[in-house]
C-alpha cells in the first residue's frame, strides 16, 4: 500500500487547513473516536471488514480504553483527512521533524518498523548493504528506499503498490523488494505457496528505520495523555501484539 496512513507505511501526511481541535472531553461527550484509514489497504485497514485490518482492530481497542466507540473515517488520499473529521491516525512516524508539515501530535511510540527487504528463501542477500549493481530491487515510486538505493546506483524497478512488488518478487522478476515488514508478513500469511524471507529494517540505515506512534489531529493535553496511557496498557497486556500477530506481523519494540 503506497499510503501507509501509516504507513505506513512511512509516508508523511499533509493536512489541509487549520481545522478544529477535538479535546478529550468532546470525544467522550460524543461517545465516538474518529480514526482515519484507507478503505482498501490490508493488512492496515479494509472497509469490507473481512478481516478489518490491524489499524481498525487497534483503533477499536484504543477507543474502548477511552470509554467510547471507534468510528472509521474512510479516506483515499491524505488530503481528505481534515474534511473527514477524524481524531487520530495510526502507524505514523514517531518523529517531530518527520511530522513537521503534518501538524500531527504524536503519542509515545508503540513499535518499530521501517523498510524491510523481502527476498526469495534461497537468496544470499542479508541486508541493504549487500545490494549491488547486479541485484534488481522493487521499490515504491518516490519512496525513501528508492532515493537511498538510487544514490548507491542499485538497479530498481518501480511499483505503485507494495503488493505488486511482492508479486514480481514471487515471479522472479526482481531479486528483492523494499517493503514494509507488515506488508511482507501479511503476504506470507496469505500466500504461503509464495512465501518470502524478510530481512528486518536495519537501525544502521536511519532513513529506513523508525518508531511508530498514534498521530493525533490537534488534540488537547488531556487527549494526548489519555492516548499515551491507553496505548501503554494495551502494550503491557499484550493486546497490540496479539492484534498484529493475527495478520502475521511480529512487532519489534520501539527504541
Amino acid at each position: 500500500m503506497k499510503i501507509i496512513l501509516s504507513l505506513t507505511v512511512g509516508v508523511s501526511i499533509a493536512l489541509a487547513g487549520a481545522g478544529q481541535a477535538r479535546p478529550l472531553g468532546a470525544i467522550r461527550d460524543s461517545g465516538v473516536l474518529g480514526l482515519c484509514a484507507h478503505p482498501n489497504s490490508l493488512p492496515f485497514a479494509s472497509k469490507a471488514g473481512d478481516p478489518p485490518g490491524f489499524q481498525i482492530e487497534l483503533g477499536q481497542a484504543l477507543a474502548r480504553e477511552l470509554g467510547v466507540t471507534m468510528r472509521p473515517d474512510w479516506i483515499i488520499t491524505q488530503y481528505q483527512m481534515r474534511s473527514a473529521g477524524c481524531d487520530i491516525v495510526l502507524d505514523v512516524i514517531a518523529d517531530r521533524e518527520a511530522q513537521g508539515e503534518t501538524r500531527l501530535r504524536i503519542s509515545k511510540p508503540y513499535y518499530r518498523t521501517g523498510v524491510a527487504l523481502a527476498v526469495p528463501a534461497s537468496s544470499s542477500l542479508t541486508s541493504f548493504k549487500s545490494l549491488d549493481g547486479h541485484t534488481k530491487v522493487g521499490v515504491l515510486v518516490g519512496s525513501m528506499a528508492a532515493m537511498t538505493l538510487g544514490q548507491r546506483h542499485v538497479p530498481m524497478s518501480t511499483f505503485g503498490f507494495e503488493i505488486d512488488s511482492l508479486e514480481a518478487l514471487a515471479n522472479r522478476e526482481i531479486d528483492a523488494a523494499a517493503v514494509t515488514p507488515a506488508m511482507a508478513s501479511y503476504f506470507n500469511l496469505t500466500h504461503p505457496d509464495k512465501a518470502v524471507r524478510i530481512v528486518d529494517p536495519d537501525d544502521g540505515e536511519p532513513a529506513l528505520s523508525w518508531n511508530v506512534a498514534v498521530g493525533m489531529i490537534r488534540p488537547d493535553d488531556d487527549l494526548r495523555n489519555a492516548v499515551d496511557g491507553a496505548m501503554e496498557k494495551l502494550r503491557a497486556d499484550g493486546t497490540i501484539e496479539r492484534i498484529y500477530r493475527r495478520y502475521g506481523v511480529a512487532l519489534r519494540g520501539p527504541n
